[in-house]
């Protein structure tokens, strides 16, 4: 005798697939309509260039000596504006800041990885074609590898680097680990558009924790930042590719970090729970004449708790650049730790 029918079986299991299959499209759509309206409440306050089949976001402010600005993950160029770094630079700078492909309003087409090394090559085009000449490059968390990969390959066009909170050596790090399902192929689009945005959602009150632990997660960061453009499906896309990508980022990176003579300052909060500061003290041991300099009290955010800590390493190295044989040190061991207090560099 059988308990369950064959054709009953069947018809539970179909209703069942188009429950789940309806509700996955309700999610699309819902996660569709809710980054058109986020993309509505702040849209792009930049300009476009087209290189190399991307479309490319970026904005060009101010006179003097260049500085490019490159952002990290989860964030986007106007991270710049939104933690005062970018203000306090336009003072006395021509200050270039790029969202990175995926993210912002820059594409990420298909064709390619993105690596750091293919990110380093894209910019490189762009800030050729803006002619801008020998800039300074600050790059913050994953925004660093790409600093670093631009240095390492055009060290004669860059001028120096300031990097924040990078991702330098190899180290496990399961949170890279955990977004590699969000970069496949075809599983990957599904999760974007449905499960992941909601996820992200749910992550977010944490996410945050850690970008800015010890200190407290700043009031205008609150204000500014739109978790909605941060969980658009392109925008989740180029976060877990570049997630993925890390580790053989760093890997590809480490060996070229001795052949650096361009001057280098390494800012790092002490309390940094998403980057250990010992990544920070590593390469200030492998870049000769490097300079660290460690906040107290600051996290993996740190340009939000000393903006004018970061506006004046900016100068350091402009200075540097200047002096004759870069303001290199021709002793060994140069290489310097300096601890400032946040509360009185912001």
């Amino acid at each position: 005798m059988t308990l369950f029918p064959i054709s009953k079986t069947r018809s539970t299991g179909a209703t069942v697939a188009l429950a789940g299959a309806a509700t996955l499209a309700a999610l699309a759509l819902g996660n569709h309509l809710m980054a058109r309206r986020a993309e509505r409440k702040h849209p792009p306050q930049g300009a476009f260039m087209a290189l190399d089949g991307v479309h490319l976001h970026y904005s060009d402010r101010g006179e003097g000596s260049p500085i490019v600005l490159i952002h990290g993950n989860a964030v986007s160029g106007d991270d710049w504006d939104t933690s005062g770094v970018a203000e306090l630079l336009l003072r006395n700078h021509r200050v270039i800041i790029f969202d990175r492909p995926g993210f912002g309003y820059s594409e990420r087409p298909r064709g390619h990885l993105w690596t750091a090394a293919q990110q380093a090559e894209l910019l490189h085009k762009a800030l050729i074609q803006l002619g801008v000449n020998r800039p300074v490059v600050v790059g913050h968390s994953w925004g660093t590898i790409v600093a670093l990969a631009l240095a390492e390959r055009y060290q004669g066009d860059v001028a120096g680097l300031v990097l924040l909170s990078g991702y330098y050596f190899w180290t496990l790090r399961p949170d890279a680990l955990l977004v590699v399902a969000g970069a496949l192929p075809l599983l990957g689009d599904v999760l974007r558009y449905t499960v992941s945005p909601l996820l992200g959602w749910l992550q977010m009150p944490m996410l945050k924790w850690a970008m800015f632990s010890p200190a407290r997660v700043p009031a205008h960061f609150q204000a500014a930042y739109s978790p909605a453009l941060a969980l658009r499906p392109s925008q989740i896309r180029a976060t877990s590719m570049d997630g993925a990508l890390m580790i053989p980022g760093a890997l590809a990176l480490r060996r070229g970090y001795k052949d650096l003579t361009l001057p280098v300052v390494i800012i790092a909060g002490d309390g940094d729970k998403i980057v250990f500061k010992r990544r920070s003290e590593q390469l200030r041991d492998a870049i000769r004449g490097s300079e660290l300099q460690i906040v107290p009290g600051a996290g993996h955010m740190v340009h939000y708790l000393a903006p004018r800590q970061v506006a004046q390493a900016v100068e350091k190295v402009v200075e540097a650049f200047r002096r004759p044989e870069n303001g290199k040190d021709d002793e060994a061991g140069d290489s310097r730790v300096v601890k400032h207090d946040a509360l009185t560099a912001s």
